[in-house]
């Protein structure tokens, strides 16, 4: 963008006050750097490589890829309505906005929290299983014993260099990890297409939908039951991310068009990446190997052995270089997503100094460098803890996968499945109930979808809450994950209590909260009686 051009931007309106704020830079990306980031945040190389192990070992078995396109489709059905929101709603903290519009500024300040906090702490969870996978990786090349620690400060350190800067540069390094990674996974997936799978072939029945609600077979002697919910869940678990795209919206070239169509682009992307690799991977170890790998001591194998044979150990090589740099580039991604959720919370609390803080965005980059260096400072905070105060043991010898990814992972992601739930609420209220926009609303897009995103959210909350001890494997007896659901209520509470405080003593700025949005795609009614007082 030129200088012409940006000094030409619309303003960041203050709906509250009508007064302009300082913006992220606008237009500086397109639809594609947007996809990247977001599809960077759900990790295409780490999802099928962690989750797809579990959800065939103990979860629905062979039939895992039916689980993908379940959950393919019901993320679909939840993204129409999330879609349809963003037409109108532009803002960097994108549930925060949404929710605030549709249910109220209390819920949504809770909300607001509530999103904060998991993604700073999907950085964090993210650095981790990066430390995890580089340190391991060292040491099957020959490469020395690493610490841990070392190398996860030394990712934050980088990403909290490129978080500092225009975002344009994080797009251009997501977009060289993201298309590295897809493309290992391409080259594996259609090898093993081509030359016609494993010992059963290619086993198209494994995509049958109505099988994902199965469970994998139980094997007594090693006390494994398996059952269809873990399947799910990690299904889902594998999306956290995507719904990211809507955060870029005050960056993005013609946000009231960019943002559905990445959202929406984005949902079949992931399905059909996940699904056709997930299925490969099944095919091409056959029906035996698939299952006792996936149980083995190195579940990893399932992917790794398939590419040595089906490609070659070049290609298993790369890909264990490449489940590196793609741990990397989700926690990148997470970072710039969190920056953005602490500068939109930011610029909206009463305290002037701190807004000005906070809410401040780069005189030059135009990013919100402020916001990018407290969460630096917030995931260095949080990954010195576990490794100063959580100890190895002989069932969970490696803190930084068992506990920091997995703990981290668990919390953050129910709280975005509980952000979601309110989300499709919101959208209902908002076209339906307080009626806006009837030229979007419409009882199947803006009323039905969203009301099925909500239950089927609800149901995967009820799943993870059923499965926690499992999901968390050897951290299972941390006190964190006992208390992780009591800290998703209390943050939400915190926030409904916040929003209280502010609308008895600060009735003014609590009318402001979940306001600030683009002028060329606010609400007009607010804006026009704003600058009319």
């Amino acid at each position: 963008m030129s200088k012409l051009e940006e000094s030409a931007a619309p303003p960041l309106i203050d709906a509250g006050s009508g007064q302009p704020v300082k913006r992220l830079r606008p237009g500086a990306i397109g639809i594609g750097a947007v996809l990247f980031m977001a599809l960077a945040t759900a990790a295409p190389i780490t999802a099928m490589t962690g989750n797809v192990p579990i959800a065939v070992g103990y979860g629905n078995g062979i039939h895992a890829p039916a689980g993908f396109l379940v959950a393919t489709a019901i993320l679909f059905v939840f993204t129409i309505g999330y879609a349809a929101m963003s037409r109108h709603v532009t803002a960097a903290g994108a549930f925060y906005g949404y929710i605030s519009h549709g249910l109220g500024q209390a819920v949504g300040m809770a909300s607001g929290l509530l999103a904060t906090v998991a993604y700073i702490v999907f950085e964090a969870s993210l650095i981790g299983i990066f430390a995890s996978f580089f340190r391991t990786t060292v040491a099957n090349f020959g490469g020395p014993t690493i610490n841990w620690i070392w190398l996860a400060i030394g990712g934050m350190a980088l990403i909290a260099i490129m978080g500092y800067f225009d975002i344009q540069l994080s797009g251009k390094v997501l977009g060289i990890f993201l298309v590295t990674e897809v493309t290992i996974l391409a080259i594996l997936s259609f090898a093993v297409l081509f030359k016609g799978g494993g010992p059963q072939g290619l086993m198209p029945g494994v995509l049958n939908p109505l099988k994902a609600f199965t469970a994998a077979p139980t094997d007594s002697k090693a006390g494994i039951v398996g059952s269809a919910g873990i399947g799910l869940f990690f299904a889902f678990w594998s999306w956290v991310g995507y719904e990211t795209c809507a955060v870029y919206g005050e960056e993005s070239r013609d946000p009231k068009r960019t943002v559905p169509r990445a959202v929406l682009t984005l949902v079949l992307l992931i399905g059909g990446i996940y699904t056709f690799v997930s299925w490969m991977a099944v095919a091409g170890n056959g029906t035996k190997q698939v299952l006792a790998l996936s149980r083995g001591s190195n579940p990893f194998d399932m992917f790794f052995g398939i590419t040595q044979s089906f490609v070659g150990v070049w290609a298993k090589d790369v890909y264990e270089v490449l489940i590196i740099t793609g741990s990397f580039a989700c926690a990148l991604a997470f970072h710039n997503t969190a920056s953005r959720y602490i500068y939109a919370l930011g610029r909206e609390v009463p305290h002037k100094a701190t807004r000005n803080l906070l809410g401040n965005t780069h005189d030059k980059h135009k990013s919100p460098h402020v916001a990018s260096i407290v969460q630096t400072v917030i995931t260095v905070a949080i990954v010195l803890g576990f490794y100063w105060f959580q100890k190895p043991s002989s069932a969970a010898p490696d803190v930084a996968y068992d506990y920091v990814y997995g703990l981290l992972a668990i919390f953050g992601t129910m709280i975005i499945l509980a952000c979601q739930s309110l989300c499709s609420l919101s959208v209902i209220s908002y076209f339906h109930i307080l009626k806006k926009h009837p030229e979007t609303a419409s009882w199947w897009r803006t009323l039905l979808a969203p009301l099925v995103g909500a239950v089927a959210m609800g149901y995967v909350i009820y799943l993870l809450i059923k499965n926690i001890n499992f999901a968390a494997g050897a951290a299972s007896s941390s006190p964190l994950l006992k208390a992780t659901p009591y800290a998703v209520i209390g943050l939400f509470v915190v926030g409904l209590i916040f929003a209280a405080y502010m609308y008895i003593r600060r009735p003014d700025e609590y009318a402001q909260m979940g306001r600030t949005v683009l002028e060329e795609t606010a609400e007009r009614d607010e804006i026009d009686l704003a600058t009319s007082r």
